[in-house]
């Protein structure tokens, strides 16, 4: 597995990562979340032994980057969705090709792998196209399977979706998730909150470098009290029918336009509502809304920022 140790990067007087634990094993997505400036993409890049730690250890298979750099090169990769990792002015087969020669990969691994990879990007028929005349969203394609060229233990996704279309992205979960379940150790960064849900089953959030909370999406939500919410519209809302939901649970609350709003843990709705009904009210809408990483990251950032404080 991947796994730092009280990692620290400054950068002068500006601390960006902060004592940093992670583990990132294999035959798992994980996920490395937090708002922008959190630390996401200075971690992968030390990772990925484009940056040099301050202090601290970083571990790769049993490597350390530091002292075997181009060891730990041959065992993962990166693919950067906000970076052109690619050459303009090669064709797309070109550019695998050489990327290809720098992993010292065998001819005749190598060229079958090429055609299989712009398959799986959707980029046959671009193969002999120069990239400067790729759209956005093929140069993105490319850069996915040139981050695929070495066939990498270690994935590091910095936001890999960023400029595609739904089904391309839709397409590189796929991929993603079958690179799990072959073994290799994936670390994912992304804004698509959706995508990390789906795909990962460990995450880590940070905030200013400094690790918040780690857990699976759903234990995430319910660390920071995230749980379904029930909105219940009344129409003929009373002094009445207000003490009989207030006495129906402590975290029942009453919000503008005779809303009666429940966040919990439990699935309250039937009850709340015959409560309301028996207590003569009238219904005009019903709303579940699901509890959200969003929430979830916005809250364990919004703590964060109350203790520096």
């Amino acid at each position: 597995m991947i796994e730092t140790v009280n990692l620290r990067k400054e950068f002068g007087e500006k601390v960006a990562v902060d004592g940093l634990n992670l583990s990132i094993p294999g035959g798992r997505v994980t996920g490395l979340l937090g708002l922008n400036g959190a630390g996401k993409t200075t971690t992968i890049k030390i990772l990925a032994t484009l940056l040099r730690q301050t202090s601290g250890t970083v571990s790769v298979g049993g490597l350390d980057p530091v002292r075997q750099p181009h060891a730990v090169r041959k065992r993962i990769n990166l693919i950067a969705g906000g970076e052109r990792m690619v050459y303009a002015r090669m064709t797309g087969r070109e550019n695998l090709w050489y990327f290809g020669q720098l992993y010292d990969i065998p001819t005749k691994v190598l060229k079958p792998r090429i055609g299989q990879l712009l398959e799986l990007v959707g980029l046959t028929h671009a193969a002999g196209t120069r990239v400067e005349q790729y759209s956005r969203g093929m140069t993105q394609r490319l850069s996915i399977a040139r981050g695929l060229i070495n066939d990498p233990d270690y994935l590091l996704l910095d936001e890999p979706t960023l400029g595609l279309d739904a089904p391309i992205a839709r397409d590189l979960r796929k991929v993603v998730a079958g690179l799990a379940e072959q073994g290799k150790g994936v670390l994912l960064t992304s804004h698509y909150l959706a995508e990390v849900e789906q795909l990962c089953e460990h995450v880590y959030v940070i905030g200013d470098g400094r690790h918040l909370a780690a857990g699976s999406p759903a234990e995430l939500m319910a660390q920071t009290g995230r749980h379904r919410t029930v909105r219940i519209t009344v129409t003929n809302l009373s002094p009445q029918i207000e003490a009989a939901a207030l006495a129906f649970d402590s975290r029942v609350r009453l919000a503008p336009g005779g809303v009666v709003e429940l966040n919990h843990p439990d699935d309250l709705t039937g009850a709340l509502t015959t409560t309301i009904i028996e207590s003569g009210g009238a219904l005009g809408g019903l709303e579940i809304v699901e509890p959200s990483l969003e929430d979830a990251i916005l809250a364990l950032s919004d703590r964060s920022l109350k203790v520096v404080a």
